[in-house]
């Protein structure tokens, strides 16, 4: 059957869809121009043919991430539960403590005195990927298994969902927070590049700058879910048969991102142990529980017929 680019079914859907996103939007906070771009960008690729109309469809659940990631402005956690700033710093000094000029540090701590350009700009460059990597693994899983692709797609929505909901059980400051602002709480602080100014000075542009004005919860450090990413798309890589190289390329991925994440005082290790274990928690319950359901498996096939 021919598609139709345009019926008075899918304008119909969309405009509603549009128009709810836009309202929950408002009540979330104030209407950006992201949310507008969005949806404009929704639109165009929809109705623009049959093929980019099953690639959107297709990069939904992706959209529902932003949207849910978006949507913690509404309630932030630290009114959910109690914020942990102290803890999390302690802790990681006993497990990971370093001695340097007679004094114990935490890893963050000893990168903010012992660093150089090389390791400034890698760690800027890794985290500059951490979410292109994920949807370019996901653009090249669309064109060759789809299948796979929705499985993908939903292991990734899965533990996204998984770490939000411990953002509320459990917000923790980053590293961050304390070499700015001491123990003491301040709820409504502004996101921070951290140590990744220093990227932004190297290459002379406040990339890092724009993009973590618009974070959405600074108390949102445990799980690291820039830990928990590059696990998934290792994982499915793995599962996909790709090359050696790939494989290898992926890899230097997931450990340049952990690194960085510490480095760059926006996570401890602790919390990048708890991204790498939600990651792996979610991926055996997600293949060993929920893709074992026929009811949906059988879902599974028949959205990836539709895109």
């Amino acid at each position: 059957m021919k598609f139709k680019r345009f019926t008075s079914k899918n304008i119909l859907g969309n405009s509603l869809v549009v128009l709810l996103y836009l309202l929950w939007m408002s009540i979330v906070g104030d209407l950006k121009s992201d949310h507008f771009l969005l949806v404009a960008i929704w639109l165009t690729v929809f109705y623009a043919s049959e093929k980019t109309r099953r690639f959107v469809l297709g990069f939904s659940v992706f959209i529902i991430f932003w949207i849910l990631y978006d949507s913690m402005r509404i309630v932030p956690n630290y009114k959910v539960s109690t914020p942990h700033i102290a803890q999390p710093y302690n802790f990681e000094k006993v497990l990971f403590g370093i001695k340097y000029l007679g004094k114990i540090l935490t890893p963050n701590e000893y990168f903010l005195v012992v660093n150089n350009s090389v390791l400034d700009f890698l760690s800027g460059f890794f985290y500059l990927n951490w979410m292109p990597v994920p949807i370019g693994f996901g653009i090249y899983l669309y064109l060759t298994n789809k299948k796979l692709f929705l499985e993908y797609s939903l292991a990734f929505l899965l533990v996204n969902i998984i770490g939000f909901v411990i953002y509320y059980v459990y917000p923790a400051a980053p590293p961050w927070y304390i070499q700015k602002y001491g123990f003491e709480l301040r709820v409504g602080v502004p996101g921070n590049r951290a140590g990744l100014w220093r990227f932004d000075e190297l290459i002379g542009i406040p990339v890092f700058k724009s993009i973590y004005n618009k974070n959405a919860n600074v108390l949102a450090a445990m799980p690291s879910l820039h830990a928990a990413y590059p696990v998934i798309v290792f994982y499915y890589a793995y599962k996909k048969g790709v090359s050696r190289l790939a494989m290898f390329f992926f890899l230097i991925f997931l450990f340049g991102i952990w690194f960085s994440a510490v480095y760059s005082s926006h996570h401890y290790v602790i919390d990048v142990l708890a991204g790498i274990s939600v990651a792996i928690f979610t991926l055996i319950v997600f293949e060993k529980i929920l893709l074992k359901n026929s009811f949906i498996k059988s879902k599974i096939r028949a959205f990836s017929e539709r895109i």
